[in-house]
């Protein structure tokens, strides 16, 4: 019986959603056929069975979260002896996961008073939501929390150790613990005030910004239409209300003339794309630009971690690309300071083909240091863009206008048609200061 693991799908990614299965338990799997389909942040990816048989169990379902290197499901190959299916049904519900002690002593404490079954994780956790102020719970973790009585607050609270913050079995095991050593800061916790009124069972309450208020909740008026967010949307959506509550944000504003830029891409794009095979954009002039600038301005390539500042040694410009859906993804150029023009050129259409086609990897979408987004090419002359977390510093580039403009010369000044461009530069102000992003922009 060959066991199919969910393999390592790039770096960083410890975790997955199972989002469909694309064959049922009984039906005929081909060598390298894909069984199910998976998502890890922006990326969507199929999982092939790299043995022919039959697929015989689903460990799990759909929606549920799965780690790297967890089994998911059993396939029979022509080796197996014909009681193996049986066999399998009988090892079912031990195959089925069920939280495991971490390492920590204390936490392990916790964990053998826990006892959640294969049903009590796929059953609803409708006390706590899936995501929450941009934050993503696990169904394993939910279901853990609501066996043990912690609370979507203490939930929000708990520093988590998984990808982008979130919090693992291990973390909630180790608050667990904590937790029954200070039974009283429990209960002041979740004690509401005698002011705050008592929330009736049936309504779902607002959601909260973390800061001492909630959201508004809108009215739905006749003629109104409501439309479920997509995965990527609800997504885009956490990250863009997480950044601007991490990052105190602000933008600067440059004017470029590209003048010049403009007149030698139009005198060689045609030699460029017969040469070298690919287009000649004006991204990859800018992305050679930036990478150019953070070279004598490392601070815009840096991140946050408490009180310290990560300054990255590594150029990786992410670039934000449109997606046919309207979302936008954000593949990235490693090591961009490392190549020419023309690589750079390659990179940016590979990248942006693959991606409106849905076929990036996990990797070509993590370990961005800096991004760059192309606000113009919608027609938008300027931004305000959000910083793409954890980096502290985004590029929006305009877009490029015939202008009127003062042309200086050693014999006098005049007023010519120009080629102009706003560059929009939104930094986060806890490490970055106007001063620096006026001469990087510059």
């Amino acid at each position: 019986m060959f066991e199919l693991t969910m393999p390592k799908m790039g770096e960083s990614v410890a975790e997955a959603t199972i989002t469909q299965w694309l064959k049922k338990e009984g039906e005929s799997i081909a060598l390298d056929e894909s069984v199910l389909t998976i998502a890890t942040d922006k990326v969507d990816s199929d999982i092939p069975s790299p043995v022919a048989g039959v697929l015989v169990k689903c460990l799990f379902q759909e929606n549920d979260v799965i780690q790297v290197g967890q089994v998911i499901a059993h396939i029979q190959t022509e080796g197996d002896a014909p009681s193996a299916p049986a066999a399998v049904e009988a090892e079912a519900p031990a195959a089925t996961p069920v939280p495991q002690a971490p390492e920590n002593p204390t936490a392990e404490t916790a964990a053998s008073a826990i006892s959640i079954s294969a049903e009590a994780v796929k059953a609803s956790t409708g006390a706590i939501p899936r995501e929450s102020e941009g934050r993503f719970f696990s169904p394993l973790v939910r279901s853990i929390a609501e066996a043990e009585g912690v609370s979507e607050a203490e939930l929000l609270s708990i520093s988590g150790s998984g990808h982008e913050g979130r919090v693992t079995k291990s973390d909630l095991l180790a608050y667990i613990a904590q937790r029954a050593k200070a039974p009283a800061a429990k209960t002041i916790a979740e004690t509401p005030t005698s002011a705050a009124p008592a929330p009736s069972a049936s309504a779902k309450a607002p959601a909260s910004s973390g800061h001492g208020f909630t959201a508004p909740k809108p009215t739905i008026f006749p003629g109104d239409e409501l439309v479920e967010m997509d995965r990527m949307r609800s997504l885009i959506s956490d990250h863009m209300v997480m950044s601007k509550q991490t990052s105190p944000h602000v933008t600067s504003y440059v004017e470029a003339d590209l003048t010049n830029v403009v007149m030698w891409r139009e005198k060689v794009k045609k030699s460029f794309e017969q040469k070298e095979k690919t287009k000649l954009t004006f991204t990859p002039i800018f992305i050679e630009a930036v990478a150019k600038a953070i070279k004598d301005f490392p601070g815009v390539n840096a991140s946050v971690d408490g009180d310290k500042i990560i300054l990255r040694g590594d150029i990786n410009i992410g670039m934000a690309t449109a997606l046919p859906s309207g979302n936008l993804i954000v593949p990235v150029i490693k090591n961009a300071d490392q190549l020419n023009l023309v690589g750079i050129a390659k990179k940016v259409n590979d990248l942006a083909d693959r991606a409106r086609e849905n076929k990036l990897t996990p990797d070509e979408i993590q370990g961005g240091t800096y991004t760059l987004t192309n606000v113009g090419s919608f027609g938008n002359v300027m931004g305000t863009p959000i910083i793409n977390q954890p980096q502290v510093a985004i590029l929006a580039v305009g877009a490029i206008r015939k202008k009127p403009a003062v042309i200086e010369t050693p014999h006098g000044d005049f007023i010519g048609i120009r080629h102009m461009m706003f560059l929009s530069h939104s930094y986060d102000h806890r490490i970055v200061d106007g001063a620096t992003v006026t001469r990087f922009s510059n």
